[in-house]
């Protein structure tokens, strides 16, 4: 093996050989009994893999490499999904920079362009995938626009509307004035602003009088079709039935009663405006109200009205309506107000409700069975507690919006007539067909939500509708692992739409992830200036290129520097290469059931360091076999039936932390087993026994044992080191070469385990630690033998010693081991206990008294002034507010460590001084 552990080398070495032997191919002909199978959350072709992805797919790929060394014929579908609206925002910014429209290019050789686009960015993502070890079936990649793929979207969208699910009407919906397009419910982000309240005098037809109604939109006035108050409101009784001149117009709107009006609230006087509110526009229907729609599509006063607000953008309608009624005394009083503003998630724009003619799936009898499907178990969420968000939402559902005033995605396979009459086919000529021949027919222009498409990806990837080998070997499949803003866009369509049209569930478990964000707890985003590329931790960066990178395109020069601060405090110099293992082995240990994830680079940092760990001890087991013939039949030593006991006790263990899905205990099982148990304990305790004739034999099987056992359960987490360490394993022992990948996942070995051994060695440990604490305590070094007396023993401190002495001997540096009565004095020593057994180290000889006592004095005081200039900076308010987090957390750590290493060294010079 390399003296050195080079990621870099192996991670191109093995991407190419394990897809050069095809070894991710799930085979759907094969004859295994059982079969494994996880949908990739397929990412948008709209850029590359973030954070979130990586860690995802980091999951994803440890359960698919467990399940196929567990002998199950696997697969891991990829793919990538066309995101509608996303991926066109992106074309027609690149568009824009050339200042043209799609709408000059038309809409063939606009759909052109993102095609190419796509080829490019799906590109990126494979690529980044590859990077990360992903071992999915390649062979079997789809995107959600593919022929066979398209094929269904349109089988399942002619049967809905066949059934009367899938509906056509004008309703009310979220819409998107800089996209043009209507939004579903779950792409509407609200966020709290300041705005006002205006509260506007509505006079009474033929009276003096005039209600007082307030709005936080005045410019919807225009639309209003009546005023409400309640019916219990004594105030307005006797208006009930009356009119009122709307202002601004030369209209005359009624005055009713409804329930829903709150008495309490402002003026108890509500303006009804049934196309531009949802709940108006509940109230418009019970009320036979007209619905009188007053914008355009990019949200500008039309012409529906005849008003002088005709072509005004809304906001700029707003402020000269305001300032129009204020002039003829109708505005009563203006109030500051903070209130919810629904913004498109995508272009940040404030959402109107549009009355416009849509699709919609008729949602409520495809919810029952989906909600059902949950509250029986046939689906269990992980964790559990996502159950309740999943019901409420359920519970509740709407009727889904399934049309978008967009160009790109699966176009609606719906044709119109001359008349207006629609057909709804799978294709022209099965419409022409349904229209006679010779009718002329136009494609409807509207596509699907991406959504649409997406809710048939686990059983669409497989040749549904077609019965292929795939689908009824894969599925339902076994877990989906994805996160949870993405519950109701995707996760509960998946089980609408699998039950409806399989029968069955698309999946048996749901394993929600946490978020991952910044060492802060702060969200990654682009605005933030801190998101983390996964190839960058990987790869490394250099300050200089990572700045580039955070303030890229960033409009506002303040921010790009505040950014820049940040980043170069916290990454001074750079990121260093970790490769892509040290990476996994981070997202590993992190994917716990937390709602949010802090990713530190101090953790890749220290699973690094566990790398270079793994390949050092596997570089010395390997040197010491080299040329010997391995008898596995060999006798074995009490250390290395211990080896072997703690072996299978980690092998519990992992087998339950992953059916469990709780990957960060089970890397944390592999870390403290690697780490400890094998590289601090069992190799030091190898290396007395390789020498003993007796012993070396089996000391010998036993290292290469569980270094291959080893390796093989940390090869989910760590694929790429493992398979070069399994390789050198296999030429060392002149086995015909083969991957890891096809090798068996170990299985525990009831016979190995040994309450007797790990006892011993418990023992063992204690004894040595003790040794090694009193060595650090009083300044002995390492290397100096020292004498020790035992007193206090029982029979089995007695049995230990004298099986273990030569070990001891060798381990703890100990040149004698004597043994006093209860009775007998002892000299004067450091002590530590093994159980009740006091193992004594006299330090006559071993220190000069009063030249440790100064040593320890000077190094206290030294640290004391540490502990001021600490303190001092800490409680200076002008650090702690203006600097950032990280950065005076840094200083709280450094005062804590001296503050900790000032108790150790009074408690050691208390005990000198004692002497």
């Amino acid at each position: 093996m390399e003296k050195t552990y080079n990621p870099e080398q192996i991670e191109a070495k093995y991407r190419s050989l394990w897809e050069d032997q095809n070894l991710f191919s799930s085979d759907s002909n094969s004859t295994s009994e059982n079969a494994y199978c996880i949908m990739l959350p397929p990412p948008n072709v709209t850029g590359s893999l973030h954070m979130g992805h990586a860690f995802q797919h980091t999951i994803m790929d440890v359960l698919t490499r467990y399940h196929r060394g567990k002998g199950e014929q696997t697969l891991w579908q990829p793919g990538t999904d066309h995101a509608g609206i996303a991926t066109q925002m992106v074309v027609e910014r690149q568009l824009a920079a050339q200042d043209i429209t799609r709408h000059d290019v038309g809409r063939e050789k606009f759909i052109d362009k993102i095609w190419d686009w796509k080829e490019q960015s799906g590109g990126t993502i494979t690529s980044q995938m590859r990077r990360l070890g992903a071992s999915v079936d390649w062979e079997r990649e789809r995107f959600t626009m593919d022929e066979g793929l398209s094929d269904a979207v349109k089988k399942v969208f002619v049967q809905l509307h066949d059934e009367g699910l899938i509906y056509r009407g004008k309703r009310l919906v979220n819409w998107d004035p800089v996209l043009h397009t209507a939004v579903s419910d779950l792409e509407v982000i609200s966020v709290e602003e300041q705005g006002s309240l205006w509260h506007m005098r509505y006079p009474i037809t033929d009276t003096d009088e005039a209600m007082v109604v307030a709005t936080t939109r005045p410019e919807t006035m225009l639309g209003d079709s009546a005023v409400a108050v309640h019916p219990d409101d004594k105030r307005y009784t006797h208006l009930i039935g009356k009119t009122i001149d709307l202002p601004l117009t030369d209209r005359k709107i009624p005055i009713i009663a409804d329930d829903y009006v709150d008495i309490e609230f402002g003026t108890g006087c509500v303006k009804i405006t049934p196309a531009h509110d949802f709940n108006d526009y509940e109230m418009g229907q019970r009320h036979h109200l007209d619905i009188i729609n007053i914008l355009t599509d990019d949200a500008k006063i039309n012409d529906t009205v005849d008003s002088a607000y005709v072509g005004m953008d809304r906001f700029e309608a707003r402020k000269q309506m305001v300032t129009d009624l204020d002039e003829q005394g109708l505005i009563e009083k203006i109030e500051p107000h903070k209130l919810m503003v629904p913004r498109g998630d995508r272009t940040h724009a404030v959402i109107e409700p549009y009355m416009t003619d849509q699709w919609f799936v008729k949602i409520a009898p495809l919810a029952q069975p989906a909600i059902d499907a949950v509250k029986n178990g046939d689906i269990r969420f992980i964790p559990e507690n996502w159950n309740k968000t999943y019901f409420n939402w359920m519970d509740n559902i709407q009727d889904w919006c399934i049309s978008r005033q967009i160009w790109w995605g699966h176009r609606i396979p719906a044709w119109y007539d001359n008349d207006g009459n629609i057909f709804v086919a799978n294709s022209l000529k099965e419409a022409q067909e349904q229209a006679g021949e010779g009718t002329k027919l136009r494609q409807d222009e509207d596509v699907l939500d991406t959504w649409f498409s997406s809710a048939l990806w686990p059983f669409s990837t497989l040749g549904w509708p077609d019965k292929t080998p795939e689908l009824s070997r894969f599925y339902p499949t076994d877990v989906l692992v994805t996160g949870f803003d993405i519950i109701f866009f995707w996760v509960a369509r998946m089980i609408m739409f699998g039950l409806k049209f399989t029968g069955e569930v698309p999946f048996k478990d749901i394993y929600i992830t946490g978020l991952i964000k910044d060492g802060q707890g702060q969200k990654m985003s682009k605005s933030k200036g801190n998101v983390l590329d996964p190839i960058d931790l990987i790869d490394g960066i250099s300050l200089e290129d990572l700045l580039t990178k955070r303030t890229q395109g960033m409009m506002q020069p303040k921010m790009a520097e505040k950014i820049k601060k940040q980043t170069k405090q916290e990454f001074a110099d750079g990121i260093p290469a970790f490769g892509t293992d040290a990476l996994r082995f981070t997202f590993a240990a992190l994917a716990s059931f937390g709602r949010d994830i802090k990713f530190d680079l101090k953790r890749v940092e220290g699973y690094r360091n566990f790398c270079n760990k793994l390949w050092n001890a596997s570089r010395f087991v390997l040197m010491k076999l080299e040329g010997e013939a391995i008898n596995t039949n060999a006798s074995l030593s009490i250390a290395d039936e211990w080896i072997l006991s703690r072996l299978q006790a980690t092998k519990v263990n992992v087998e339950k932390h992953l059916s469990d899905y709780r990957l960060d205990l089970m890397s944390h099982e592999l870390y403290e087993f690697v780490w400890h148990d094998y590289c601090d304990w069992y190799l030091e305790l190898s290396k007395p026994l390789l020498v003993n004739e007796s012993t070396k034999a089996g000391t010998q099987a036993t290292l290469v044992k569980v270094l291959d056992e080893m390796i093989t359960l940390l090869h989910p987490i760590i694929p790429f080191i493992t398979e070069e360490i399994y390789e050198q394993c296999q030429t060392l022992l002149g086995n015909k070469q083969k991957s890891l990948m096809t090798q068996a996942y170990p299985e525990v070995e009831n016979s190995l385990i040994s309450n007797k051994a790990e006892t011993e060695v418990k023992w063992l440990q204690t004894f040595i630690l003790g040794i090694r604490q009193i060595r650090g305590e009083m300044n002995i070094p390492p290397s100096k033998p020292l004498p020790c007396f035992v007193q206090n023993i029982s029979d089995i401190d007695q049995r230990c010693l004298d099986t273990h002495a030569q070990l001891l001997s060798s381990l703890a540096k100990l040149e004698s081991i004597q043994q006093l009565s209860v009775n007998d004095d002892a000299p004067e020593s450091a002590t530590a206990l093994v159980g009740e057994m006091k193992v004594l180290i006299p330090l006559a000889g071993l220190i000069d008294k009063d030249q440790e006592i100064a040593r320890l004095n000077k190094e206290i005081e030294k640290l004391e002034k540490q502990k001021i200039q600490f303190s001092a900076k800490l409680n200076n308010k002008k650090f702690t507010n203006g600097a950032p987090e990280a950065v005076v957390n840094k200083e709280k750590e450094k005062l804590t460590s001296v503050e900790s290493a000032i108790i150790d060294l009074s408690s050691q010079l208390k005990k000198i001084s004692a002497l």
